[in-house]
């Protein structure tokens, strides 16, 4: 590492900017628009790189001044990336937070590079700054509840880079001379290194947090009906399945309520299926919120949806039945009535085949004894 120059290092870590830059905006422009913060990780590289051709300016004057921009730069792209991960977890962005410090900062750092020139306190400054800027990032990322891997990632790849930024602050601070950016010293060497490495893994990070992201969406909507956003027939039969496994392992009951929409045929002729898709959304809330955090909801076809009560018996499903009614008799517009069929777990002998026939079998006898009611069986 000793023998990469500061200006090889700086010039790797423009490069690794371009193509991060590129992979991040067509993910922009191919990845569902479902997932923030794309725009403003792609911008992130492209500060960065453009950070390279300023420090690379010729001349004495033209060093200052793009030094003083290449700096702005590096610490712009920082925030950037803040504020794409904060927009990633649709969280809102106080742009007066940070549009005014970003100001001061810049000013700062003219002022120590024009009228009281101090390499020391302009390196000193933009330490800091990108520091606390890090430090923002680590406390945000924490408080999301996100502990995937990318996350994860992103976390220690900041942690680590904070790291090396109070070290270089410390040194700053305490050493009388402190050498200048393109003077190849130790050093400048590993400061610099840990720079492109923060940018790179940055970057990746932010490429698989978007992915996962992509890939979570993807596995909801292949076990989740579009429209009510409850488990579709697939997902809703296999949380059954293992129920009934668990069931089977442990001698735990539980119980499955099947519920149709009575009249609901009559709804859509009379008031068209946009209506009638309104009042499937409205009684799929309703019914979630009757329910507790354990239970599986889910769209058996239709109007009909399929509810797993586990380590639920039958004196205690009952009473979840007609909370469900009741919810559906609130007073709102979209209200709608149910007629409710309900079994339980009867031992080993039972299956889960048997079980929704059961279900079912009750729910037409709720249908026949004059609907908006609760059978059990």
């Amino acid at each position: 590492m000793n023998s990469l120059d500061p200006r090889s290092l700086i010039a790797m870590g423009g490069f690794m900017a371009l193509v991060m830059g590129l992979v991040l905006g067509f993910m922009r422009r191919y990845y569902p628009p479902s997932i923030l913060g794309l725009g403003y990780w792609a911008l992130a590289p492209a500060a960065w790189l453009i950070a390279t051709v300023f420090f690379a300016a010729p001349g004495p004057w033209l060093q200052e001044v793009g030094r003083w921009l290449g700096n702005g730069l590096i610490l712009l792209g920082f925030i950037l990336f803040h504020v794409g991960c904060r927009r990633f977890f649709e969280r809102p962005v106080q742009w007066r937070r940070i549009v005014i410090p970003f100001a001061l900062v810049m000013l700062s750092l003219a002022w120590f590079a024009g009228p009281e020139p101090s390499y020391r306190m302009r390196v000193a400054i933009v330490t800091a700054a990108i520091a606390v800027t890090h430090t923002s990032t680590l406390v945000f990322l924490w408080q999301s509840g996100n502990r995937n891997f990318p996350v994860r990632m992103v976390q220690a790849t900041l942690a680590l880079h904070l790291c090396v930024l109070l070290v270089r602050l410390q040194t700053v601070l305490s050493v009388p001379e402190v050498g200048d950016l393109m003077e190849a010293s130790t050093v400048q060497t590993y400061y610099l290194g840990a720079y492109v490495l923060a940018v790179l893994l940055l970057s990746i990070g932010a490429v698989l947090m978007a992915t996962d992201r992509v890939r979570t969406e993807l596995e909801h909507m292949a076990t989740h009906d579009a429209l009510t956003g409850t488990l579709n027939r697939r997902a809703i039969l296999e949380c059954c399945a293992d129920e009934h496994e668990r069931s089977l392992r442990y001698k735990q009951p539980f119980a499955l309520m099947m519920i149709d929409l009575d009249h609901f045929k009559t709804i859509n002729d009379t008031h068209g299926h946009q209506h009638g898709d309104r009042v499937l959304v409205h009684f799929a809330d309703s019914t979630r919120s009757a329910l507790r955090r354990a239970d599986r909801f889910g769209r058996y076809g239709g109007e009909e949806f399929l509810i797993l009560l586990p380590n639920t018996a039958a004196d205690v499903a009952l009473p979840v039945a007609e909370r469900i009614r009741a919810a559906l008799s609130a007073g709102h517009a979209l209200d709608c009535q149910a007629s409710i069929g309900l079994t339980h777990w009867r031992g080993p002998e039972d299956t889960l085949d048997a079980m929704l026939g059961r279900a079912d079998a009750a729910l037409y006898q709720a249908k026949a004894q004059g609907r908006n009611q609760t059978c059990s069986t």
